[in-house]
């Protein structure tokens, strides 16, 4: 069982739900991501998704393509994610997934990638501009070298594509909660139950919801439906907004507390 199939069945087996921590890795620094994770895990995120930087992110907001911008400008490659996840693994168990584009990818080798990333102790990968429909030479490369491989649900998704979401994602899935692109929103979109309810009847994996969640009353309203939250542009505006302030990293702590607080809501 992998660390992510495995945080799921035990947040099952306690009655608990997941936060779902994004981080561009490399912002503000490379040298400095670790230390970040190891607050947002202090702070009570169960997975992070570490955000590979890269110079067109179609799907993110203006506040997550900042913080990929500063992660560039500081010297971050694929190559430096990947010694990243080494550095937080020797200091951490938490699952890590890998969130990419298909370029850089592509650029540094499919297989290659699925080998190294495994080596480093990353836990699966979410290509977010893959086509499920096309991604079979990713699917074998990944699952082959023991990574698990998470696939996007949209409110605009056909039945057809849920299913195949369904097929071909292990570990969990993730549930777009509006069209558009990444950012913090002030309410929840009507679309999210809908989707939740036709992802259920296809599948039995657990689900995320993301894109829009930045507060605790987002979390507890959606931790009725799903089974994990994902808050990602939250923690970059917190990023952003304290660059140079030493105390950044017991703020992502305490920020990470008051996202994982809303789900006690609902006990």
């Amino acid at each position: 069982m992998s660390r992510i199939a495995g945080l799921f069945a035990r947040l099952k087996q306690e009655g608990r739900k997941g936060l779902i921590a994004y981080i561009t890795a490399g912002d503000p620094t490379p040298e400095r991501t670790p230390a970040l994770v190891e607050a947002m895990v202090r702070g009570g995120a169960d997975l992070i998704e570490l955000g590979v930087p890269f110079s067109d992110p179609i799907a993110d907001g203006p506040v997550i393509q900042r913080g990929g911008e500063r992660a560039l400008k500081a010297g971050t490659t694929l190559t430096k994610v990947l010694q990243i996840a080494g550095e937080i693994r020797k200091r951490s168990d938490v699952p890590l997934l890998l969130f990419t584009y298909l370029n850089p990818v592509m650029r540094y080798g499919l297989e290659r990638l699925a080998k190294d990333a495994s080596g480093c102790g990353i836990d699966g990968c979410l290509l977010i501009d893959a086509s499920v429909e096309e991604a079979h030479e990713y699917i074998g490369a990944m699952t082959s070298n023991g990574l698990d491989t998470v696939f996007l649900g949209a409110p605009t998704s056909t039945e057809r594509r849920l299913k195949l979401v369904a097929k071909y994602s292990t570990g969990f899935i993730y549930l777009v909660s509006r069209t558009g692109v990444t950012g913090e929103r002030d309410s929840i979109s009507a679309t999210v139950a809908p989707l939740v309810k036709a992802m259920r009847a296809v599948t039995d994996l657990p689900l995320a919801v993301g894109f829009g969640i930045s507060k605790p009353e987002h979390v507890a309203e959606l931790g009725k439906q799903v089974e994990a939250v994902v808050v990602g542009s939250a923690f970059e505006r917190l990023i952003e907004e304290n660059l140079n302030d030493p105390a950044l990293e017991q703020k992502m702590e305490d920020f990470t507390r008051s996202l994982k607080q809303g789900f006690e809501a609902n006990r």
